[in-house]
């Protein structure tokens, strides 16, 4: 019988036959033993002798008795890696769950109540946040102190009631360095009964192995660098006492919270590269941190020669680890350090091969209270920064861009030098006996305006990527600043339950905000940290307030936040008119996010109006031909960079304002006339195109002052097309067909009028059935319909906006008689509706002209300033006040508002 050959997996290693290699194997060093992943024992060898451990996808294992039955319990991808996890961490047992934080979960359900944890007080804020609820609702008491100092634990050991003393080290942010050793000696010698936990997330097993320097327990976020790839969500505990370790395993098994076996195979793969990653991050960190340093910045890195705890981490730990920190003093400057970079990715967590920047006192630690984080002097200005595997130069070129474009440093004399902040400059200049230099003060009131718009076709499908075709209307929104130099804004939304509030700029939650630098872009998505601190912190309860006044506001303090940088922060009074109807789907809201985008860019000079054109001249001399001017009486006065600038900053407030904006009503706010608007992201070519050779059109708009929630119309429509997706497609379609003919028939110049007056009217009687359908009209709005479509009117009429109340609009022909109009108005009137007679296509977006006085009318001259009258100058003369045409703008009624506005100056339009 011939032999059987032994599979090739089961054949002994050799030992060298040279007689001259005689000695013994030295054991692996620690990258051999990542990269090497060993059978736990003889039954967890995999028959077919894969060189990968195999996922064991299975929820239950079949069989009676056998060491595996519930994934739950147990599985062989699992124990494959807590065995591995173990040899790295020098451990005798090691346990894989679902996070960090239900690592540490699983070793704080050792407590019972009434015993007491010995922490840190410069923790990560997740473990603050669990430490804390464990304080609240489980009876156990924490003394939080600081860890840096062994000593400063001993007062709290008291044998009996000091069950956990909870360290990291490094700390995170702040790198502070905790004598692992020493404390766990104390420990042991004073409550012998006490565990010692150490979180080494920051260090990794590669860098650092607590239970060598005598933890009992040691826990890492294996989300972070065991993973290091940021595509799982994981945890490993470590122990080498068994009375530990089986508490623990019954813990887990109980509470269902070990790692899932695909999540195991993707860490197991992850831990055979962390020392060649942990490398690479370690070295550029290094790098990165020798350039702050140089540089002036307060830098946290135990690896610089001046970290107060280089010793100790010298003597616990085999490298720094890839997370720094550094201050610059200024939590401004920071903010814009932070969104500067191009290359460091904004995020929270660390570990990654990617590169990542945050401000923790803004992210990762937010949830610890400001108070408690100045007490523990963790710098509201700190920017911490984890270093990943990219080329370190690209990374320390991306820094210093930022750094450049932050106003942080500059470069001079062939090297990059740091720029002193504000604060340290003013000491600075008081040292020195200069004069104090602040921003001028500005005196001018500016006066802004923008039409409302009607949707003439393709309302709602906008939002499902259908063509949509608007033009502004003459009716407008208004909006004045009047200066105050007390610190202080204050607005006065007169159309908007007439709500009127006052804030202190020092007390607007700042801590919130990462401003956006001067000539960036708003990032498409809002910043919700700032839209909630605003919403909990700077205004009344919501019970306490008017919904469309709160709505308003928080869009207004959201744009003045979000647009201030480099500390300018100006006081003014901001006011708000409209002679268009609130929230009757004319675009009110939009225009009045034009007027307040407006005058916040105006005044935090993140734009400016173009200089005045050379006047008209003669000429001077043989040769000179003169100048002429022409006169375009303020039309395309407002350059287009500017225009676009408002626009985008008005789309931002459309966005606190309704959630999911189309876009349409804000740029016709802007650009006037009339456009064709796509949707971006629908797969075809999306923006904005102004319809060329637009010739005004006569409509009459019908208010019918039914109240409509646009966010709930719209998300009405979407649920609509989830549920009936072929019919609304159809219907989609079919718009879609309507805005391409009005929008031929619009821009064609040689189409007679009477066909594109009868064309629209029949693509308006169309385009309203198909929303109808849609299931956006009302009752009121179907009367307002019959009524215009009556004998002796015969009008074609379609609602306007969101629909379900709101607005109608109703084309009226050019030979409709003025006594028909007006008999159709009174009818209308009758029936409790609020007509309005007006044209479309008009200018958009106005400026009142800075470079000319503002036309004040007499009884404005006494107009009384908004704060106190600036202290006498040397000479004892007050400040001159200017007239002021505040308290007439707030008086003038509604119907004469457009021309008392028109009466102001010279206006500027787009």
């Amino acid at each position: 019988m011939a032999s059987v050959k032994a599979p090739a997996h089961d054949l002994p290693t050799p030992e060298p036959d040279s007689p001259s290699l005689t000695r013994p194997r030295q054991p692996y060093r620690f990258s051999t033993l990542c990269a090497t992943v060993d059978s736990p024992d003889g039954d967890h060898k995999d028959q077919h002798g894969s060189s990968s451990v195999p996922i064991y996808q299975s929820s239950t294992f079949k069989g009676v008795g056998n060491r595996y039955d519930y994934t739950r319990s147990g599985n062989p991808t699992r124990t494959h890696l807590e065995h591995h996890i173990a040899k790295i961490s020098s451990a005798a047992h090691a346990f894989a769950v679902s996070s960090g934080m239900a690592a540490l979960d699983v070793i704080t359900r050792l407590l019972k109540p009434g015993v007491e944890v010995i922490a840190g007080d410069d923790l990560y804020g997740g473990t603050n946040r669990l430490l804390t609820y464990l304080r609240t609702h489980m009876g156990v008491t924490v003394h939080h102190v600081d860890t840096t100092d062994a000593q400063s634990v001993i007062p709290h050991l008291r044998p009996g009631k000091t069950a956990m003393v909870l360290l990291e080290s490094p700390t995170n942010p702040l790198l502070k360095i905790v004598d692992i050793a020493r404390i766990s000696a104390l420990v042991k010698e004073k409550c012998e009964d006490a565990i010692v936990v150490v979180d080494n997330t920051m260090m990794s097993p590669y860098l650092q192995r607590p239970l060598e320097h005598g933890a009992d327990i040691v826990y890492d976020s294996a989300t972070k660098y065991l993973s290091g790839h940021h595509d799982l969500m994981a945890g490993v505990i470590t122990c080498n006492r068994d009375d530990i370790a089986k508490e623990m395993a019954f813990i887990i098994n109980s509470v269902g919270n070990a790692l899932t076996p695909f999540d195991s195979f993707l860490l197991l793969r992850g831990t055979k590269t962390l020392a060649i990653r942990m490398d690479r991050q370690q070295s550029t960190s290094m790098l990165v941190a020798q350039m702050l340093s140089k540089l002036g910045f307060v830098t946290h890195y135990p690896g610089l020669p001046n970290h107060p705890g280089k010793d100790i981490h010298d003597r616990i730990s085999d490298g720094y680890g890839a997370v720094l920190s550094f201050e610059t003093g200024d939590k401004e400057l920071s903010e814009r350090i932070v969104a500067a970079t191009r290359l460091w990715g904004i995020s929270v967590s660390f570990g990654c091969v990617n590169s990542l920047i945050s401000m923790p006192c803004v992210m990762s630690h937010a949830s610890i209270d400001p108070a408690v984080r100045a007490a523990r002097g963790l710098p509201e200005d700190l920017i911490r920064l984890c270093v990943g595997i990219e080329d370190p130069a690209d990374l320390l070129d991306d820094l210093r861009h930022a750094l450049i474009e932050a106003g942080a440093i500059t470069f001079a004399a062939n090297d990059y030098v740091r720029i002193p902040n504000p604060i340290s400059r003013a000491v600075e200049k008081l040292a020195l006996g200069e004069a104090r230099t602040t921003p001028p003060r500005e005196t001018r009131e500016w006066f802004v305006s923008a039409p409302g718009k009607a949707i003439l076709f393709g309302e709602h499908a906008v939002v499902h990527g259908v063509t949509a075709v608007a033009a502004s209307i003459d009716l407008r929104c208004y909006g004045l600043t009047s200066p105050r130099h007390d610190n202080k804004i204050s607005v006065h939304f007169a159309d908007i339950d007439d709500y009127r509030h006052e804030w202190d700029l020092d007390e607007l939650p700042w801590d919130a905000v990462v401003s956006i630098p001067k000539g960036d872009e708003h990032p498409e998505s809002l910043d919700i940290r700032v839209v909630d601190a605003i919403k909990s912190r700077a205004l009344p309860p919501e019970s306490k307030m008017p919904h469309k006044a709160r709505a308003a506001s928080i869009a207004f303090l959201y744009l003045y936040m979000m647009m201030t940088y480099s500390g300018h922060r100006p006081s003014f009074h901001f006011i708000s008119r409209s002679t268009l109807p609130i929230g009757a789907g004319l675009g009110s809201s939009a225009s009045f996010s034009v007027c307040i985008a407006t005058a916040l860019l105006i005044l935090h000079q993140r734009i400016e109006l173009p200089s005045l054109p050379p006047p008209s001249r003669g000429p001077t001399k043989p040769g000179d031909p003169g100048h002429v001017n022409l006169s375009h009486q303020g039309r395309r006065a407002v350059p287009p960079e500017f225009a676009e600038e408002a626009n985008r900053w008005a789309f931002v407030a459309e966005k606190v304002l309704h959630g999911n904006p189309s876009g349409v009503d804000n740029s016709v706010a802007v650009f006037g006339g009339a456009l064709a608007y796509v949707r971006p992201g629908f797969g075809k070519r999306s923006g904005m195109d102004q319809i060329q050779g637009f010739r005004s059109l006569r409509f009459l708009l019908v208010d019918s002052k039914v109240p409509r929630d646009t966010k709930a119309l719209v998300a009405g429509v979407g649920r609509k097309k989830a549920a009936e997706p072929e019919l609304v497609g159809q219907l989609l379609d079919a718009i879609q067909t309507i805005s391409n003919e009005a929008r031929r028939a619009l821009a064609d110049p040689e189409l007679p009028r009477s066909a594109l007056l009868s064309g629209l009217a029949a693509l308006i009687d169309e385009n309203h059935a198909h929303l109808v359908t849609l299931g956006v009209s009302h009752p009121a709005l179907e009367t307002i319909r019959a009524k215009t479509a009556s004998p002796p009117y015969h009008l074609s009429t379609k609602l306007t906006g969101a629909g379900g109340g709101g607005c109608a609009v109703t084309l009226v022909p050019d030979d409709f008689s003025d006594d028909a109009l007006q008999s159709l108005i009174a009818a209308l009137e009758a029936e409790g509706y609020r007509p309005y007679v007006t044209a479309v296509g008009g200018s958009g977006l106005g400026v009142l002209s800075p470079y000319d006085p503002i036309h004040v009318d007499q009884e404005d001259e006494a107009s009384a300033p908004l704060s106190p009258p600036k202290t006498p100058g040397p000479n004892g003369r007050e400040e001159h006040l200017r007239p002021s045409i505040r308290r007439r703008f707030e008086d003038v009624d509604v119907s004469e508002l457009s021309q008392w506005a028109s009466g102001r100056g010279k206006w500027l339009y787009v």
